[in-house]
């Protein structure tokens, strides 16, 4: 939709495909910079933001977050609280692009079980959220996720996955389940690189599931800043749900 639509019937199909991107791209801010997440939460009293840009193509369209701030704050032991707001950014529908706010996210992760460092216990937690849209405009409801996510390090390796639900209410749209898995290894003392699949559900009426690969890594420029990124790929309904889809943030822990 980034080129001008002049027939009428492609110009409907291009605001369909639009709307499933927008929707797609939102797990993406789960758990920067993966798409799936970790149960691990900020320590209680310290603080993680992400400065962060954001981006997907599918369909043809071309849409994502311009520049966006999530905050991580140890509220208690063994519980963050997550906010994301974002300024985002897609295809005008007579041409050029749109600015404008997207979908603030709000969150909850608690950790209910503790890694065993020296056995193979995981530690576990739960993490639902919910999507309020900024712009009454948008003709977007709230949505909520309900996910439980898990992680277990050895050595130099970590992996950590999961999935849940997402409630997914609004004409057209169908509620829809996500679930993904990572492996990171740590390469340099400040360098961390890794992989990961996830898979999506269709989300809306007549929609297709999707499935990804990507791959992502950390890079420490300091105790306090630190670069994230990362780049997907469909591997499922490529061209119609994921062609492809980036991440990338300055990270600020305190």
């Amino acid at each position: 939709m980034c080129r001008r639509i002049d027939a009428a019937m492609r110009r409907l199909r291009g605001i369909d495909v639009l709307a499933v991107a927008i929707l797609l791209i939102a797990p993406a801010f789960a758990g920067p910079p993966f798409a799936t997440d970790d149960p691990e939460p900020t320590p209680h009293g310290h603080f993680e933001s992400y400065l962060f840009t954001a981006g997907q193509r599918a369909g043809g369209a071309t849409t994502g977050t311009a520049m966006g701030m999530e905050i991580d704050y140890g509220a208690f032991a063994d519980t963050q609280i997550t906010t994301v707001l974002p300024f985002d950014y897609e295809p005008a529908a007579g041409g050029g692009t749109r600015f404008g706010l997207g979908v603030a996210q709000l969150g909850v992760k608690y950790r209910f079980i503790e890694e065993d460092e020296d056995g193979w216990r995981p530690q576990v937690a739960f993490f639902p959220s919910i999507d309020i849209p900024l712009r009454a405009s948008s003709g977007k409801n709230a949505s909520q996720f309900f996910p439980v996510w898990a992680q277990k390090s050895f050595g130099n390796w970590t992996t950590f996955g999961g999935g849940g639900y997402w409630n997914n209410p609004g004409p057209g749209n169908r509620d829809y389940w996500f679930t993904g898995w990572a492996l990171l290894r740590q390469i340099t003392p400040d360098f961390t690189a890794g992989v990961e699949l996830f898979h999506q559900t269709p989300d809306t009426m007549g929609g297709k599931e999707s499935t990804s690969l990507g791959i992502g890594m950390l890079y420490d420029l300091s105790d306090t800043f630190h670069l994230v990124g990362s780049f997907n790929s469909g591997i499922q309904n490529r061209e119609t749900t994921n062609a492809y889809s980036y991440y990338l943030a300055l990270k600020l822990t305190k």
